[in-house]
C-alpha cells in the first residue's frame, strides 16, 4: 500500500538564516530555490515543515511571505562612522 506524501516547495532562500533553520531545510532535502519535494506524511516531517513554514510552501496550504525576516542573524551596527566625528 502506498503511504501518503506531501508536496513541499522551497520558496525563499535560507542564506543568512540561523544554523538550525539551514539544517532543517537541508534535512528536508532541499538544495535549490523553487525545488519541489515529495515527502512522507508523518509527524516528524510535519514538525520540520512547521519550523520553516516561512521558507517552504506546502501543497494545499497558503504560503504567506514574511513581511520582515525574523529568522535572519541580526548583527550590531558599526560604530566607526560615529567615532570619526562625521
Amino acid at each position: 500500500m502506498a503511504d501518503k506524501m506531501i508536496k513541499a516547495t522551497l520558496m525563499k532562500s535560507a542564506i543568512g538564516a540561523r544554523s538550525e533553520i539551514k539544517a532543517t531545510v537541508e534535512s528536508l532535502g532541499f538544495r535549490k530555490m523553487n525545488q519541489t519535494r515529495e515527502l512522507p506524511d508523518n509527524p516528524a516531517v510535519r514538525g520540520m515543515l512547521r519550523r520553516v513554514d516561512f521558507l517552504v510552501a506546502v501543497e494545499g496550504e497558503p504560503f504567506v511571505r514574511p513581511k520582515r525576516s525574523r529568522y535572519k542573524i541580526w548583527r550590531a551596527r558599526s560604530t566607526k562612522k560615529h567615532q570619526r566625528g562625521n
